[in-house]
C-alpha cells in the first residue's frame, strides 16, 4: 500500500501545480466556472481529498486479498 500511495502522492503534486499554472489560461473563461474561482483553495481540497481516497481504496482492496493467500499455496501455484 505504501508504494501506492507514494505514486499517489507524488501524481497529485504534479497534478496540483499544473492546475495551479492552468487557472491562468483559464482566467480569460471565467464565464465557464459558474461562480467558482480559479484558483478556488476548497475546490482543490475537496477533489484532492476524493483522489487520496479513491486510491487509498484501490491500493487496500488487492492488499487484503493477497494478505488473506497462503504464502504457501502461492508460491506452489508458480
Amino acid at each position: 500500500m505504501g508504494q501506492g500511495l507514494a505514486l499517489v502522492l507524488v501524481g497529485l503534486a504534479i497534478g496540483v501545480v499544473a492546475a495551479l499554472i492552468h487557472t491562468r489560461l483559464l482566467s480569460s473563461f471565467s464565464l465557464l466556472l459558474y461562480g467558482v474561482g480559479g484558483s478556488d483553495p476548497l475546490t482543490f481540497s475537496t477533489v484532492s481529498v476524493m483522489l487520496i481516497s479513491v486510491a487509498v481504496l484501490a491500493c487496500y482492496i488487492p492488499a487484503r486479498r493477497a494478505m488473506r493467500v497462503d504464502p504457501i499455496v502461492a508460491l506452489r501455484y508458480e
